[in-house]
């Protein structure tokens, strides 16, 4: 078990806005004491940023790529590394 802080900045495809997927992901990131935020983005994906224990954001990742029962994810992509996030998981406005 590892428990060193990590942080990933990720892109979610698929369907996976006008499915919650934003309003899940907060549950899902709340219930696993993560810290970040998600947003949607004009191309139609979904943007987050996730920090916590490793262990437990690569849990997060995992369900991720499942998303919410209307959800259909088709890629996580992991982007560029950012600062961690602090604090409770968010909303963001869209792009």
């Amino acid at each position: 078990m590892t428990t060193d802080p990590l942080t990933v900045h990720v892109l979610i495809e698929g369907r996976v806005q006008g499915v919650g997927y934003r309003a899940w992901c907060v549950g899902e990131a709340e219930s696993r004491g993560l810290s970040g935020w998600v947003r949607n983005l004009k191309s139609g994906a979904v943007e987050a940023v996730v920090t916590g224990p490793s262990d437990t954001v690569v849990d997060m990742l995992d369900a991720l790529w499942h998303g919410p029962t209307f959800a259909r994810v088709s890629m996580v992509k992991d982007l560029d590394t950012v600062p961690a996030a602090s604090g409770p998981f968010a909303v963001r406005e869209s792009d």
